[in-house]
């Protein structure tokens, strides 16, 4: 792997690039004061409301509150990772993405070639299934079972399903013109070698499924027997480009297919992902005969807000579900609902939706048993609530899973759901209360807590940072202007604050875009995205007094807060001399202010 890409070259690139051409390239924008506008790209509107700023190099929906620049807009528009979207832009401005020196040098131009070199033979032998298929002289036997499974030549054709030869060598005869092509059919597991050097083909007499990652790069095969004997189903072996843990199959397709992920669905098998897309359901994948991974799960919550794990409803189906369940707590972030659908005995989403049809099957993904639902229900039938010790049992056992639940909403669900499974629902009410009512702003009616984005009125520390994100060069203008004396403020959002005043500080000429970037990966990013939607309705000429003024303003909330908790802890004690020192300079520093 190579080292990370270096801040500098990202906010270099962000300054070459202009958003509004990145979009435009890709949804025709139209000009609409200094901003431009498009019906926005992620949801169903007719109406506009997708803005893009050429100022801020920023992009931001009213309507369903997408935002971000123009790396943002290709990872979500292009379904790319952030790297790979890095990539394509350094591309684009025929550029070369730096790496930084560390443990794990930069890859050599030798093994980009090799990496190449091999999607290109996975692309070569993906044809070359698909023609046998058509042109093999044992092809009918495969196509009668594709047609007896109820699959449509056109499905067939989209899915790319092809058949490997009932041959030893019929690969390896075709593809192996010498040693060096030899050796890289057996390293990508096209080709075996057994201990006395015989070569011959993987996959043999097999319907053939190609893989292809995210990125649409055909990187393995799944093959399904035609005959009894061997594995039902054979996977491609784990090689340089292919591995099992990493990749769906259908995701790529289900991304090419919908612009909007609103749900996707897990089965079990590649079968079942082909026959659901001939009634035009296009959001199913599969794991490649392996328990669905947290790796899996993270490409997944960045695409969709709902997946639907849909297995059988039989003990290995539930199973499988559970391990899916842990998997996903880590990675599920709030926003993202997991849903549960296990089938009738004897029942597969393939079988399923030929006897009841699309509209029903996709009622019966919408009903899918909540997390919450399946977590609890598979925990109590090992624990009986109905004792003391049971319910210990099971708080026991929840706990580990709850911690490790990513999102903070889903955590607070999932320990909701607890206390009234173990009877503690009246403390864990009253606990929820007391905590409320300690971030209740204080009597001046405003506080600096940025859990409240999402008030009409911006309090004075939310409109600093919000002018920064809009005007860093602020930052360096007003000298009045100095939150480094919050450094020792525990308050919440004071460290962010200081964070962008010192980026901006730093970077005066920065846009917005810049900014935003540099914070990408902050744990207060989301604050940052939710402030930029926000309106603040402050002109240009006066965003300097403004800043001012809200400095001053949440000065004297500063002081005001101390004062106010060192007068109240002298009515429980005394003060020590450096508490009284403290609260007589905080008062005369409250005078002149």
């Amino acid at each position: 792997m190579a080292g990370k890409i270096p801040r500098d070259f990202i906010d270099d690139l962000l300054s070459r690039t202009d958003v509004v051409d990145i979009v435009d390239s890709r949804v025709k924008l139209k000009k609409a004061g200094k901003n431009y506008q498009a019906c926005c790209p992620f949801h169903n509107e007719k109406t506009p409301s997708f803005t893009v700023s050429q100022d801020k190099q920023f992009y931001h929906c009213f309507g369903c509150g997408a935002h971000g620049n123009a790396i943002s807009f290709m990872m979500e528009f292009d379904r790319l990772e952030f790297v790979e979207a890095i990539e394509e832009l350094a591309r684009f401005h025929g550029l070369e993405v730096p790496r930084e020196k560390g443990s794990r040098p930069a890859m050599s131009e030798e093994k980009k070639q090799q990496l190449q070199d091999d999607y290109s033979l996975m692309d070569q032998v993906a044809r070359f299934f698909q023609q046998q298929l058509r042109q093999n002289s044992n092809s009918d036997k495969a196509i009668s079972y594709l047609k007896q499974r109820g699959l449509s030549g056109d499905i067939v054709k989209q899915w790319e399903i092809g058949y490997a030869p009932d041959s030893w060598d019929a690969l390896l005869s075709t593809f192996g013109k010498d040693e060096a092509r030899i050796k890289q059919l057996i390293e990508l597991k096209l080709v075996n070698q057994n201990d006395q050097g015989r070569r011959y083909d993987f996959f043999r007499d097999r319907i053939m499924f190609p893989i292809r990652d995210k990125r649409g790069r055909v990187v393995g095969f799944g093959g399904r027997v035609l005959d009894e004997g061997g594995p039902k189903y054979l996977n491609s072996p784990e090689t340089r480009i292919f591995h099992k843990g990493h990749e769906l199959f259908g995701f790529y397709h289900a991304k090419q297919q919908n612009r909007q992920l609103d749900t996707v669905v897990i089965v079990e098998g590649y079968m079942d992902v082909v026959a659901l897309s001939q009634f035009d359901i296009n959001i199913a994948t599969a794991a490649l005969g392996t328990a669905t991974t947290p790796e899996h799960i993270q490409m997944l919550v960045r695409a969709t807000p709902h997946i639907v794990c849909c297995y059988d409803g039989d003990r290995a189906g539930r199973e499988a579900a559970w391990r899916a369940l842990e998997n996903a707590l880590p990675a599920l972030k709030d926003g993202v609902r997991l849903s549960f659908l296990f089938l009738p005995d004897g029942e597969d989403p393939d079988t399923m939706v030929r006897k009841i049809g699309k509209q029903a099957f996709m009622t019966m993904l919408n009903d899918a048993m909540p997390l919450s639902r399946f977590f609890f229900d598979n925990l109590i039938k090992t624990h009986n609530v109905g004792t003391a010790e049971g319910k210990l049992a099971l708080k026991k056992a929840a706990m580990p899973l709850i911690d490790s639940t990513l999102g903070d909403d889903q955590k607070q669900m999932l320990l909701e759901e607890l206390a009234k499974h173990t009877g503690e629902y009246d403390r864990f009410k009253l606990q929820q209360d007391i905590s409320k009512a300690n971030n209740v702003s204080n009597k001046r009616g405003y506080s600096p807590n940025l859990n409240q984005v999402g008030k009409a009125r911006l309090s004075p520390l939310r409109m600093l940072i919000r002018l920064l994100l809009d005007k860093p060069s602020l930052a360096s203008q007003c000298e009045d202007v100095q939150p480094e004396i919050f450094s020792h403020s525990n308050a919440a959002g004071m460290d962010l604050l200081l964070s962008v005043h010192q980026y901006c500080l730093t970077n005066p000429h920065a846009t917005t875009a810049q900014v935003v970037e540099n914070f990408r990966n902050h744990p207060h990013s989301n604050v940052i995205a939710k402030l930029l939607l926000q309106e603040h309705l402050v002109k240009d000429e006066d965003a300097e007094r403004v800043y001012s003024d809200s400095f001053a303003r949440l000065l004297d909330w500063h002081f005001d807060s101390r004062i106010e908790a060192l007068i109240s802890l002298s009515r429980l004690q005394p003060l020590t001399k450096a508490e009284k020192e403290e609260l007589n300079l905080l008062m005369k520093e409250r005078q002149k202010s």
